[in-house]
């Protein structure tokens, strides 16, 4: 398990443009089971985490549709919530950092490491921006 005081920042990185954290499984749970389109950001320490993965999430929400809700847990840290987002994510093997979209609790889009290390933020964006014009 990560430091608190090391994956603050990382954590703010979402918070600050209201992505809710994410810590129990029954938060996890009770988060899918809302109505509308919830987005679960897997957040990681990674170098890809910072300059892909949370940059593309950021700019993702900066589109007409948009989910009804955002929500983030953290690899390493809040293993709770993460186990119980990956069960939400079968038959897409775990993986950090990941991004999940769900619509009234059904699994819709999900983008895996291997479609975030490596690419553009802007990438990621345009992916997300695709999967809430459809979805949301």
């Amino acid at each position: 398990m990560y430091p608190a005081e090391l994956v603050k920042p990382m954590r703010e990185d979402l918070t600050k443009v209201g992505f809710e954290e994410l810590h129990t499984a029954q938060e996890v749970d009770a988060a899918l089971a809302k109505a509308g389109t919830t987005l679960v950001v897997v957040n990681s320490v990674c170098g890809c985490a910072a300059a892909n993965a949370r940059p593309g999430a950021r700019m993702s929400l900066d589109n007409a549709k948009k989910p009804s809700n955002i929500v983030t847990v953290f690899a390493g840290v809040d293993k709770e919530a993460v186990d119980a987002a990956r069960g939400h994510m079968v038959p897409f093997p775990p993986s950090s950092p990941s991004m999940a979209l769900f619509k009234d609790g059904e699994l819709v889009h999900m983008l895996e490491r291997h479609h975030i290390e490596g690419r553009p933020a802007e990438l990621i964006a345009e992916n997300l921006k695709d999967a809430y014009n459809e979805h949301c």
